[in-house]
């Protein structure tokens, strides 16, 4: 139960019923109605601004209509109290015994609380990481994808029907350049040239890719093509080292994003797309709605390039969907503009079905949001909707000092170089502690802390110190009466410490908190509020220490210490929720 929009329901129900009565109009704009947590949990543990919305529109004292409210909703079994606060704020105060069914809603459910429909099977297309195939992914690509998988994630666990997609850019001059130097090394090793050799032509300048993950490639093609292709005209051979340079980076890519655990439904080729006319045939769409034209753009603001020259292109009038310049579809050469192609791409994502589009995307791509939005608009004719989340850039140090680039990889440090140093768990969580529209820094000795101040550390913890508390309650309660369904016919009442019941109201948020992250597409809020309800039970756990009585095993009181071990599991399931949307795996135990 989402409790908040539990009593939002109450609360319409409530004016429905002054309206019955003739004591409101009838009819009344009730979307503006918000029920939310205080913000002091001092007065109470819901509050509405119903009568402030409504009193205007309805022509009364908002206090007047407050008090009337309030004595609906006063009357309804879980509420102890309904009060009224300046200026006109309804706080409800709700019975104990509504907590004691939320924690029970918790064990009934196990990991799966907070599962909701919200999303009533609509289909969702979340595509992420789509780096090009031209060597191994990087810790910025890292971000993205975590991001992009846990979205997934979390809007299926809200009832999304979602598939997970990555775009190949298989077709271009950067894949070409690719061929290129991988036939570069293909050439040393078929006559037969040495480490060295190769040493050489990465120092050389030849290569734009001259990192030494092309190796491998290139001396299984020396053992199999022999030298057939080293004194070929280029023609020859760049197809057929574009189709082996493209196949061998894909598998480079999917076996980095295994090691984070991330996979994918679909993989869209961007080659493909394009031999099938796909981007004639969005281009032309345009065209028949007058939405292309030929003309010449405004030259950039400030200091205009050296190479810019006003002349004719053909346009897309970008600037009538939200954009702030229209934008070119072609090039000099009659080709399409990468732009054009991305275009027709994500046409073809919503002839496949999907009107919802999520796109995450690098740092390097933070100017092209508009643009992507306003096509998606003018082909879709406005039925289509793309999100784009912008993952900015991770700053990798180590105990504060920036990590030196990879000998491997060349240019940058890899994926895979971070998960192997620290585990999958920590790289994906970490990722998700922060917005993904600001900066991250991620710190290989701050990462691995044992303190409060290591979000994996404490969460972790937090479901650590609950397992080894249910192995030690053997002792004294049979492994029968620790079952879940066990534990949820224990005498909840006699969970009266104030900390109890603090964290069983966390645990009763978590249905809101899934929900407004997956409507909002936020992923992170999940790691906040982890973090909240394991500080929590940290801080109940420690006043245990001070207090022999509020331990959560009490030997001589076993009704009491099945109360608290109910607590207990409840928080383990919501922290195993929260980590299987991030895919974390709850740690059993910490060493």
């Amino acid at each position: 139960m989402n409790l908040f929009r539990h009593f939002r329901d109450r609360v319409l129900e409530a004016v429905e019923s002054l309206a019955a009565a003739g004591d409101l109009p009838a009819g009344l704009d009730t979307r503006r109605i918000a029920v939310e947590p205080p913000r002091d949990p001092a007065h109470g543990d819901v509050t509405t601004n119903a009568a402030l919305v409504l009193a205007k529109p309805a022509r009364m004292n908002p206090r007047h209509l407050a008090e009337r409210l309030a004595a609906h909703l006063e009357a309804l079994d879980d509420v102890a109290r309904c009060e009224v606060a300046e200026p006109a704020f309804l706080n409800l105060r709700l019975e104990r015994g509504f907590w004691g069914a939320r924690l029970r809603e918790v064990l009934a459910a196990g990991a799966a609380y907070g599962d909701c429909d919200i999303g009533a099977g609509q289909k969702i297309n979340v595509e992420y990481v789509s780096a090009n195939p031209t060597g191994p992914l990087h810790i910025g690509h890292a971000r993205g994808a975590v991001v992009g998988d846990a979205l997934a994630a979390l809007l299926e666990k809200a009832g999304y029907d979602v598939t997970r997609e990555y775009y190949v850019n298989d077709a271009g001059a950067q894949i070409d350049a690719l061929a290129r130097s991988l036939y570069e090394q293909y050439k040393v090793k078929a006559d037969a040239g040495d480490d060295e050799a190769l040493q050489r032509l990465f120092e050389s300048g030849a290569l734009q890719y001259g990192g030494d993950y092309l190796i491998p490639t290139a001396t299984e093609m020396a053992r199999v093509y022999s030298g057939k292709w080293v004194a070929a005209p280029e023609g020859e051979w760049l197809p057929a080292i574009r189709e082996i340079a493209i196949k061998d980076m894909m598998e480079l890519i999917r076996g980095d994003l295994d090691s984070l655990g991330v996979h994918f439904d679909f993989f869209a080729s961007e080659r493909e797309l394009v031999e099938a006319g796909a981007v004639d045939a969005a281009i032309a769409a345009l065209e028949e709605r007058g939405l292309v034209y030929t003309g010449v753009l405004e030259p950039p603001k400030g200091k205009l390039p050296d190479d810019w020259e006003p002349r004719e292109q053909t346009l897309f009038r970008a600037t009538d969907f939200g954009d702030d310049v229209d934008r070119p579809v072609r090039k000099s050469d009659g080709s399409w503009t990468y732009f054009a192609t991305d275009m027709a791409y994500h046409l073809n994502k919503f002839e496949r079905g999907f009107d919802t589009m999520i796109d995450v995307w690098g740092a390097d791509h933070a100017g092209y949001v508009k643009r992507v939005q306003a096509a998606v608009a003018a082909l879709t004719e406005g039925r289509g909707a793309l999100d784009v989340k912008v993952c900015r850039l991770v700053n990798l140090l180590d105990d504060g000092v920036p990590v030196k680039m990879s000998k491997r990889a060349g240019a940058f440090v890899t994926l895979r170089e971070v998960v192997d140093r620290v585990g999958r768990d920590v790289v994906r969580f970490i990722m998700l502690t922060r917005t993904n529209d600001v900066p991250l820094d991620f710190d290989f000795a701050r990462v691995v802390e044992k303190t409060r101040d290591n979000p994996v550390f404490y969460v972790h913890y937090a479901h650590a110190r609950i397992r080894s508390v249910m192995r030690n309650a053997t002792e004294i309660v049979a492994p029968s009466d620790l079952t879940p369904e066990a534990l949820a016919q224990a005498d909840l009442g006699r969970l009266t410490d104030l900390g109890e019941l603090d964290v069983i109201k966390r645990l009763a948020a978590w249905p809101r908190v899934v929900e407004g992250a997956a409507e909002a597409h936020e992923p992170h809020r999940i790691a906040n509020y982890l973090n909240d309800l394991a500080a929590a039970f940290h801080m109940q756990w420690n006043k245990g220490n001070d207090d022999p009585s509020l331990r959560i095993i009490i030997a001589e009181d076993r009704d009491l210490t099945a109360a608290r071990l109910a607590l207990a599991q409840g928080v383990a399931f919501v922290i195993a929720s929260g980590l299987a949307v991030f895919g974390v795996t709850p740690a059993e135990e910490l060493r």
